[in-house]
């Protein structure tokens, strides 16, 4: 059997050159995609080549495809947004409205089964009536839970229902939940409640230890 001639450096860069001055080269250049799976065929046949007489061609081949298809799906699950690394929306990603005016959008939104926009609407009319009763400081860039948590400390009876909401926001604005007229009428009621509540006020440790 002969062997193939080896290609010198100089050879080898000429040959290169010859090919790329080519005018069509750039016209049926292959895509990035192509190159990667070339590459992946020839990689994988070299292995094979190498492992052929010890063990199978195809089980070198079954084994390797194996491992890279677990390798695939490791790195979508890794860069694939989770829950856990986005867990938490931006209330106001726009400009604020009144409470009135977020609530009166909330009801078109339901009215017209447009259940996402009537959750967030919703969750966006109590985040400023909260503010306006200056039960929460008004702050821009509040996500949905910090909402909840924050309302929460002056509001301790309605701290489950606060949560929920946030969720419930969450979920929906991540599109891990579907919206439903339950959805929206769990916000609306939490809406409706949290209006007639009043903030639980802490007294201050020191004050009380000062009347003793």
């Amino acid at each position: 059997m002969s062997m193939p001639l080896e290609v010198s450096r100089d050879e080898g860069r000429r040959r290169a050159i010859e090919e790329l001055s080519d005018p069509l080269y750039g016209e049926h250049e292959p895509s990035l995609l192509d190159r990667f799976f070339a590459w992946l065929d020839e990689w994988l046949g070299r292995l094979v080549s190498a492992g052929d007489g010890v063990v199978p061609g195809w089980v070198w081949a079954a084994g390797l495809l194996s491992l890279i298809a677990i390798a695939v799906v490791v790195l979508v699950v890794y860069l694939r947004p989770s829950r856990n690394r986005r867990s938490d929306a931006l209330v106001h990603e726009g400009t604020a409205l009144s409470a009135s005016d977020h609530r009166a959008a909330a009801e078109r939104h339901e009215a017209a089964g447009e259940f996402a926009e009537a959750i967030a609407e919703r969750l966006r009319a109590i985040s400023v009536d909260l503010e306006e009763r200056t039960i929460i400081v008004p702050r821009a860039g509040r996500t949905a839970t910090e909402l909840a948590t924050e309302a929460a400390l002056v509001l301790p009876g309605e701290a489950e229902g606060l949560l929920e909401g946030a969720r419930i926001f969450n979920d929906v604005a991540y599109g891990d939940r579907v919206a439903t007229a339950e959805a929206a009428r769990t916000l609306r009621e939490l809406d409706v409640r949290l209006a007639s509540t009043r903030p639980t006020i802490t007294e201050d440790p020191v004050a009380r230890e000062g009347r003793r």
